[in-house]
């Protein structure tokens, strides 16, 4: 009996210690998919400034040939 106790809380132990490391692991994964998705906006937003609209301002616009 007193082997199987031992055996129980050896096994606690390493799923305790693993649980720990898969923690730090998802908050380190979180932290870098926070930087990733800050840096894809800030070059979303760089894009659109680069990229010319399909529509062009009315200034630009001619009139059609009926007017």
């Amino acid at each position: 009996m007193q082997n199987r106790l031992e055996d129980i809380e050896t096994r606690i132990a390493y799923q305790e210690a693993a649980i720990e490391e898969l923690t730090r692991t998802a908050l380190a994964q979180q932290q870098t998919i926070g930087e990733l998705q800050g840096q894809i906006d800030y070059l979303t937003s760089l894009l659109k400034d680069l990229t010319p609209s399909a529509v062009a301002p009315r200034s630009e616009e001619t009139a059609p040939p009926h007017y």
